[in-house]
């Protein structure tokens, strides 16, 4: 018998009139865990449905190019482990992860100054899944989160899953402004307001495409050194820079005040959803308790094709494909926005990773935008969805890593066009309210 045709019997054998079939959507809202209230499906993903179709032109996901793998070779290498390693790869394995994949990724991470063991590492189902598991073990209701404002989506959506109060930092085209995060730490500990950890994208930031300048990483990590406070440094594009050698991590500087987070997907492809998280001893087995908890173990086949790939492949040549392939979305992009937007519109200048950050002119809100973008065939994500406080209503994410270079001008083309006559509107009837925004979107690959 089912919940709801239990609780009408009941009510009938006590005399008592049920309530209308029907007048409840969800017959169990009821009995959610208050950490659910915030799990909803916004708009926006209605609207990314119909942006997903041909005609239109997403700027909006950041989604690699898997295209520019050598796929042959990819099929190859998976059937060979299938056939000579099957029996493994098919199985159970460890919760901290495959051990030569760790010893790999140690390797990688050396590009970017980091030297650690592979004991530190624990592999996960990419590095969303990480950060997930750090939240869990060091959240309760109310905790402060800081982040950069604007910050990742999926970030902000995990937070808000686990109940916890996230402060924006300020930051600029040099990313985060350390006086801004000294000033905030005062005023929360001041406040009594239980500060959890600092997460940061410091390099190719998505949403915003900037990077933190050397300087201002040493600054970083001395101020929240002195407090005390946790770094989560999440660095999936780390290795996408397009002039020079990679940067050198938060995490290579204070290996014991920094958790780091890395994965795959961008150097390598999505789908295989391995990442991995870096932390202190006392951390890591926390992780791993976490870990096995919430999937018992992961993939072993996949984490074996990605050691398989690093073993035989020049994996760094791939890299540089990449890089190169980026480059010249991200110059056609730029040229594009210098050619066509109206002179109001401005947008950061990224030196890697994925994105833009483009900001509309005084009056125009990018959610209120999208819809009449979709309908003139280009799509972007509005900039609230990388505010928790429902800020940002000026700004959008352009992603150039997908589209080919004339879809990205075309695009450009197009959304410029809706702007335009938007500024015209403004000039006719004066600024507008921008709809209320609740809550938190959840993380998904539309606005990865």
């Amino acid at each position: 018998m089912t919940p709801r045709r239990w609780a009408v019997t009941q009510e009938r054998d006590h005399g008592q009139t049920p309530a209308t079939q029907g007048s409840r959507i969800d017959a169990y809202v009821d009995r959610y865990a208050a950490r659910a209230t915030g799990m909803v499906a916004s708009e926006i993903r209605a609207l990314f449905a119909v942006a997903s179709r041909p005609e239109v032109v997403s700027l909006a996901g950041g989604m690699p190019y898997v295209t520019a793998l050598p796929l042959d070779m990819v099929g190859e290498l998976v059937s060979d482990l299938v056939t000579t390693r099957g029996t493994v790869a098919l199985q159970y394995g460890s919760g901290q992860g495959d051990p030569h994949l760790r010893e790999q990724i140690c390797e990688v991470m050396r590009l970017e100054g980091i030297e650690a063991g592979a004991n530190d590492v624990v592999v996960t189902v990419g590095s969303q899944q990480a950060l997930d598991l750090i939240t869990r073990i060091f959240i309760d209701p109310g905790d402060v989160v800081l982040a950069e404002g604007p910050s990742y989506v999926g970030a902000l959506g995990t937070f808000s899953a686990y109940q916890a109060k996230v402060v924006h930092v300020a930051m600029d085209d040099q990313g985060i402004v350390p006086e801004s995060l000294a000033q905030t730490i005062y005023a929360l500990e001041t406040a009594g307001a239980p500060i959890k950890f600092l997460y940061t994208i410091p390099t190719f930031q998505n949403p915003a495409g900037v990077t933190l300048n050397l300087a201002r990483r040493q600054q970083v990590l001395d101020i929240c050194q002195r407090a005390g406070i946790l770094i989560i440094e999440d660095n999936p594009y780390g290795l996408l820079g397009f002039d020079g050698e990679p940067m050198r991590a938060l995490r290579a500087d204070n290996p014991d005040g920094v958790v780091y987070l890395g994965s795959f997907s961008k150097t390598l492809a999505p789908g295989f959803r391995v990442g991995w998280a870096l932390a202190p001893h006392a951390i890591r087995d926390k992780l791993i308790l976490a870990m096995e908890s919430a999937v018992l173990s992961h993939s072993v086949f996949t984490q074996l094709a990605v050691g398989q790939f690093l073993a035989t492949q020049p994996w760094r040549e791939q890299i540089k494909s990449f890089k190169e392939l980026y480059r010249e979305r991200r110059d056609s992009m730029i040229d594009s926005l210098e050619a066509l937007m109206p002179p109001e519109v401005t947008w950061t200048r990224p030196a890697g990773g994925f994105f833009v950050w483009a900001t509309l002119p005084e009056g125009l809100d990018s959610k209120a935008i999208l819809p009449r973008a979709v309908a003139e065939r280009v799509a972007f994500v509005p900039g609230t969805g990388f505010f928790s406080d429902g800020s940002g209503a000026r700004h959008m994410r352009l992603s150039y890593c997908y589209p080919e270079p004339d879809r990205i001008r075309e695009g450009v083309r197009r959304l410029s066009g809706v702007i335009e006559q938007e500024m015209q509107l403004r000039d006719m009837f004066g600024t507008g309210s921008g709809p209320e925004r609740i809550g938190v979107d959840t993380p998904g690959p539309e606005l990865a």
